[in-house]
């Protein structure tokens, strides 16, 4: 029966569909797997049985049995005791439809989900036994949401509609061909191996890659020859860092302590004591990390939790601005994690790298979290053909027509007396110039530094606040000049 199957039911495909965090998702990782199964298979009647496009009411009633409650009002404990089919896939454990359902080797997948997730075997057999299906209907319309943004689902009016065939993801394959480091000829290692000492401050581990790569180059024969050819570095990447041996040993300890509780899925939440700059008072911290970033010449964790000011909510941490020896690691269990982590790890919803991912992407600046705000810029047209024009920003920020910006100002700037400002701002400037637009976070340090770069030539029209701050510091740059 496994041959009939649209997705082969491995470990490997359960960790892709929930985004490499299986152990944290291990139930709706069944759920996706069944859905698309059902959905793709040639196997099931779910082609003649749901219309094209269908409705999440549809899918359910072909996904459960007749007698299974169709209120949204009830919990998943209600709706379990009132559906009175016990063959309905609500009553079935993960356990029974994986290895009863699809006659799979039970000690051979248990024995590759440990290995791939770091599970315990007891979190495991707890997970086993527990109901994928069992679940409110609001979990599974997630469900299908997470299908489209999957690319397995395609969405209009609150219907949903199978992809084709074609056009779906590809799993993963352990077939798939991998680069080795070690099978590339000596130029190209040489090549390689500048690039990544250049770089190597980033990930400290990859020291171990450098090493083996010269132990390559000094074991060759062909290691003179190609001395001899050009012993010059070609290639060099000029990356500022800015601290000390002292610190960036210590930056280094606490990223090698993230990437390990990374390595065991939920993960923990940390405490540390944290400088705030402004104030260069210390303040302690308690949070969910989530990934680093390597950002103008410091290194950053992007984590959610209690924040600086109290609140729970994302925040950016410099490593190097951490005031402890080692981060402090808490069991799920501690009083002072606070409730909402503890509820997002009890439903499967811990902050996971893609929700960052997608807030850079929403709005240019690191500081995803901050409110977005709409950028208007002028430069020279003959400027920005040098500096501006062909260059990449951000996905939002691009080219715009001067008569494009009256329509966009009542379009994206809700305040009348704003919009009245910004209007009569743009009827004074000239169609001739090139004018670009994009979505920013407001306040974020990065953002301002490059707006200041493209001082004198670039004006910024929008956000007013923007507008207002550049007209105060080129006032105050003007005074430092004056005789």
């Amino acid at each position: 029966m496994i041959e009939d199957l649209f997705l082969p039911l491995t470990p490997e495909i359960l960790q892709w569909l929930a985004a490499g965090q299986l152990a944290n998702r291990l139930q709706r990782s069944l759920r996706l797997w069944v859905l698309i199964n059902k959905l793709y298979s040639t196997q099931t009647n779910w082609a003649n049985k749901l219309p094209t496009p269908f409705t999440y009411s549809q899918l359910r009633d072909c996904l459960f049995a007749y007698r299974h409650p169709k209120s949204d009002r009830l919990n998943a404990q209600d709706i379990t005791a009132q559906c009175s089919d016990r063959n309905c896939i609500c009553h079935k454990t993960f356990s029974e439809i994986v290895f009863e359902q699809f006659h799979l080797s039970v000690e051979k997948w248990q024995q590759s989900m440990l290995q791939l997730t770091g599970m315990t075997e007891e979190e495991l057999q707890k997970g086993l036994q527990q109901c994928p299906f069992a679940t409110v209907h609001r979990s599974l319309r997630d469900d299908l949401k997470q299908l489209v943004r999957l690319g397995w689902l395609q969405t209009e009016t609150q219907k949903y509609r199978p992809v084709l065939i074609p056009d779906l993801p590809a799993p993963p394959t352990q077939t798939t061909t991998e680069l080795s480091l070690f099978s590339l000829d000596l130029a190209q290692t040489w090549e390689l191996l500048q690039i990544l000492e250049s770089i190597s401050f980033v990930q400290p581990n990859l020291s171990l890659i450098i090493s083996k790569l010269w132990e390559q180059i000094a074991n060759s024969s062909a290691s003179r020859g190609l001395y001899a050819k050009d012993p010059h570095q070609r290639i060099f990447l000029h990356l500022d860092y800015i601290l000390s041996q002292q610190m960036q040993d210590r930056v280094d300890n606490y990223q090698e302590q993230l990437e390990q509780l990374w390595r065991k899925p939920p993960g923990s939440v940390v405490q540390f004591e944290y400088w705030i700059a402004a104030t260069e008072n210390k303040v302690k911290v308690t949070v969910y990390p989530v990934c680093l970033h390597y950002r103008r010449r410091a290194k950053y964790l992007s984590a959610y939790g209690t924040d600086p000011n109290g609140n729970v909510a994302w925040h950016n941490y410099r490593l190097d601005r951490i005031a402890c020896d080692r981060l402090q690691v808490l069991t799920w269990d501690d009083p002072l994690i606070p409730n909402i982590l503890k509820q997002m790890r009890q439903t499967g919803n811990l902050p996971i790298p893609s929700d960052v991912d997608a807030e850079l992407k929403a709005a240019w600046g690191f500081n995803f979290y901050l409110k977005k705000e709409w950028l208007v810029l002028r430069f020279p047209k003959e400027f920005a053909k040098w500096y501006v024009e062909n260059t990449t920003r951000h996905p939002t920020f691009c080219a715009i027509s001067y008569d494009q910006i009256p329509k966009l100002i009542i379009r994206n700037i809700s305040n009348e007396q704003e919009r009245q400002q910004l209007l009569e701002i743009i009827s004074q400037r000239s169609r001739d110039d090139a004018y670009y637009n994009a979505w920013i976070r407001d306040g974020d340090i990065n953002v301002l530094m490059r707006l200041r770069e493209w001082r004198p030539k670039g004006e910024v029209i929008a956000p007013l606040s923007i507008r207002q701050q550049m007209i105060a510091e080129a006032a105050q740059e003007l005074a430092n000049y004056s005789e």
